[in-house]
């Protein structure tokens, strides 16, 4: 890098038909001072107001510059491109229109470019839940703030961070290896735009402040691509997007090319197998679309996976089609994973998937308790309480000697989990071992209330199970009988107390609470608007 030259940034701002928001994401990069030289918003041939909040953007502040496209590309590649063309600045930081950049972003991606030398500079981001304002780490853990990497193949989990915008990238270093995104209608871009860019192996430094918030509005009218899962085309482009990732990285670094289809069948495979939904038809062409593609994977990139996904694969591998049984795929692809009953044995007595899929389960034997996919079921045991089944499995909980379980409620808006107290297991004549676990509403609704949380609650139910060996494992719920019946409830404090306890897409036992009349009035009505929204999307 030339010290010579100031370090300043081009953001690159990319708009289609979003009006409504630019002004916000376009305002966020401005308020980062001066080390944004210009801020360069690309008009994706918008057919809304999206033009003319942009041109009064940039009459109002000199350092804003318009690029109005004649023609959509169809996707966000090209824009991206149009804007790194047009880029002055040292550096180049991405940004979309429904997105913000906190403020300081600017400044400390720079100050760690600086320091380190580096073409590439990567930040914190978080997914942002909207309305509700619940702020999600994207991916937590991977980077360490300070940490200089020399080669990316040194680091091969950084294929996991797909993301382009939570990077500073020096303007030189693209250019002189030719990086740009992929033009036209090429979705899930950043997929190709982050391998080429890791094949020219950049020294990327880290810094651990917050430089990017990803906004997630799920019941916008049109949510973004990677919410919108109505078809099985969605799937299809996130595996060609892979499918050209892999290819990329595995021309650069053999290393590389298989953390990315590990990375595959760890994250995105169990991300969309958890939400397959009913549709027979969706279900048989995402099944024969993913069963071919991992027919390509090498079978040590198998190996190196997780047991769960790994059973996954040979599951999908074993059959053309959808076994019967294919809910239980659902949940081995939760999070937690979840293996449910019931349990077979091959002919040797090792764990099989089904007698009638007798894949084994490989490595079973070997995974600590805190990883064992256990089901806990839950059914209702009179009014303040639940009764808890936990199976074993093949015989692994049992080797521990659970003890006791408790009761786990957090806060789906993000917060501190509220833990009920300790009940001891009873262990069951034809295997397994139960607890009756009580648990107080109006104290849950109370604390909800101090951590901020109003007029509608709702709660992540978990347990936890101590072993007597000195391990333990957290697992969510399987909500069983009559558990899912709403109760409205007296409360001396809130005069009503509205319970609606509710089955999540990955089918774990969750709890909307509403204190008070204005509360279960709110609850009523979103319930109506969740309706609504269902019968609209058929």
């Amino acid at each position: 890098m030339n010290s010579s030259n100031p370090p300043t940034v081009s953001v690159v701002v990319i708009a289609y038909n979003d009006a409504g928001l630019v002004g916000e994401a376009v305002s966020s990069a401005l308020a980062q001072g001066p080390v944004v030289t210009e801020v360069i918003a690309v008009n994706d041939a918008s057919s809304d107001g999206t033009a003319g909040v942009l041109d009064e953007l940039a009459a109002a502040h000199p350092r804003v510059k318009v690029l109005h496209r004649t023609e959509n590309s169809g996707g966000c590649g090209t824009p991206r491109n149009d804007g790194i063309a047009a880029a002055s600045g040292r550096y180049v930081l991405f940004l979309d229109s429904d997105d913000v950049l906190p403020p300081g972003a600017a400044d400390a991606l720079v100050r760690t470019a600086e320091r380190h030398r580096a073409p590439v500079t990567v930040g914190a981001a978080v997914r942002r839940e909207l309305p509700q304002h619940h702020d999600v780490p994207w991916m937590p853990g991977l980077y360490t703030p300070g940490d200089v990497i020399e080669r990316p193949a040194d680091r091969p989990e950084l294929v996991r961070d797909t993301l382009c915008v939570n990077k500073l990238y020096e303007r030189a270093f693209l250019e002189e290896h030719g990086l740009r995104f992929p033009d036209g209608r090429f979705v899930y871009e950043d997929f190709a735009f982050t391998a080429r860019v890791l094949a020219a192996a950049p020294r990327i430094a880290v810094t651990g402040d917050l430089v990017y918030v990803w906004h997630v509005r799920r019941s916008a009218a049109q949510v973004s691509i990677s919410l919108d899962r109505k078809d099985v085309g969605n799937w299809r482009a996130r595996v060609e997007a892979h499918r050209t990732a892999a290819r990329t990285l595995a021309a650069a670094s053999p290393v590389l090319g298989s953390a990315c289809h590990v990375k595959f069948l760890e994250y995105d495979l169990r991300m969309y197998l958890r939400e397959l939904g009913k549709d027979p038809g969706y279900r048989a062409a995402w099944w024969t679309l993913t069963r071919d593609y991992v027919a390509t994977f090498a079978e040590a990139d198998v190996e190196a996976a997780a047991a769960h996904a790994r059973w996954i694969v040979r599951v999908l591998r074993a059959t053309p089609m959808p076994p019967p049984d294919v809910e239980r795929l659902t949940r081995l692809a939760a999070e937690p994973p979840r293996l449910l009953p019931p349990y077979a044995a091959g002919p040797a007595g090792e764990p099989v998937w089904s007698e009638e899929l007798p894949v084994e389960l490989d490595g079973l034997a070997g995974l600590p308790v805190a990883e064992l996919p256990v089901t806990v079921d839950a059914e209702p045991a009179g009014r303040g309480a639940v009764r808890i089944r936990v199976h074993d499995l093949y015989g692994r909980l049992a080797e521990a000697g659970p003890l006791t379980a408790a009761l786990s409620f957090l806060p789906r808006a993000g917060g501190e989990a509220i833990l009920a107290r300790p009940v001891d297991l009873t262990a069951e004549p034809d295997g397994g071992w139960s607890a009756v676990l009580p648990f107080r509403l109006a104290d849950l609704a109370v604390t909800g209330r101090r951590q901020g949380l109003r007029r509608m609650q709702a709660w992540n139910i978990g347990v936890g199970v101590q072993c007597a060996d000195g391990s333990s494992l957290f697992t969510s719920l399987r909500p069983r009988g009559r558990l899912l019946r709403r109760r409205a409830l007296p409360s001396s404090r809130y005069g009503v107390l509205l319970a609606q306890p509710y089955r999540t897409g990955a089918g774990a036992l969750a709890l909307r609470l509403a204190p008070g009349a204005e509360g279960a009035l709110y609850l009523v009505r979103n319930r109506l608007h969740r309706a609504r929204a269902a019968r609209a999307a058929d």
